[in-house]
């Protein structure tokens, strides 16, 4: 295990584990503290995976005690994770395809993987990236200055910053640095937090074209037995029978149009 702090309070942790092996972009592995009295663990998605899969990768931000006791941790440290968890983003819809990955906040780290799968796929350089060749474009929203992972990204696609502060790129929010840079997509991957989900639905619908986001949300057991991180849906869940589903289980990534929120 190694971790560093990229940015205020955000913290990147290498983990070694057998588990890296199963990963797919989008999910995530349940993080368990060391502190016998705190029972269930801190869903944390997953940024990416090494070459040979023998460790992932997480970034997240202190949020209460937990991860507060995780940015401790030190190098060598034993520590417990439940995964892999949640279904990731169906990267079949987007091969071939102009694709938007976007990312706000702390919902940006997944969006690396899932950078690296389509480039990949594409075995495309990063040189052929910068000269716009690629089909993956990259809009990431930070509060200012400090754009964690923006090296990371930029080795696989080009990549479109909005702060909200103005001090990178596009002063606002991610909508509005498509709209300053005249960029367009056939699908849209996204993740962050529910307000910009809410803008990405409303714009792909009035676009015209799917958009695939992963959703956000507290979480309790992770696995689906509690019903605790259930969000509104078109259809009835097989599992308990009304319009909704379980974002750990059946999310967190899911259709925008099959989801309300």
């Amino acid at each position: 295990m190694t971790q560093k702090e990229i940015a205020p309070a955000i913290f990147d942790l290498w983990i070694k584990t057998e588990l890296a092996k199963d990963v797919k972009p989008g999910q995530f592995v349940g993080v368990f503290t060391k502190d016998k009295s705190a029972l269930l663990p801190r869903p944390i998605s997953i940024c990416e995976v090494n070459a040979d899969r023998t460790a992932l990768r997480i970034v997240y931000r202190i949020a209460g005690q937990g991860t507060k006791e995780f940015s401790g941790w030190q190098a060598g440290e034993e520590v417990q994770i439940l995964g892999v968890l949640g279904n990731g983003f169906p990267l079949e819809k987007g091969k071939g395809k102009k694709v938007f990955l976007m990312g706000g906040g702390i919902g940006i780290p997944p969006m690396l993987e899932l950078a690296k799968e389509f480039a990949a796929d594409a075995k495309q350089t990063a040189a052929e990236c910068a000269d716009g060749k690629t089909d993956v474009r990259c809009i990431m929203g930070y509060r200012d200055s400090k754009t964690f992972l923006k090296e990371d990204l930029e080795q696989y696609g080009r990549v479109y910053f909005a702060t909200e502060d103005g001090s990178v790129g596009t002063k606002g929010n991610v909508l509005d640095a498509i709209r300053e840079n005249a960029i367009t997509a056939d699908v849209i991957f996204a993740c962050g937090p529910m307000p910009m989900l809410r803008a990405i639905k409303a714009y792909a619908q009035d676009q015209g074209i799917p958009a695939y986001i992963s959703l956000e949300e507290h979480m309790a057991c992770g696995v689906g037995a509690c019903l605790g991180c259930v969000v509104k849906t078109k259809e009835v869940d097989h599992h308990s029978h009304v319009h909704n589903a379980r974002i750990c289980t059946d999310g967190p990534v899911f259709e925008a149009g099959e989801v309300e929120i």
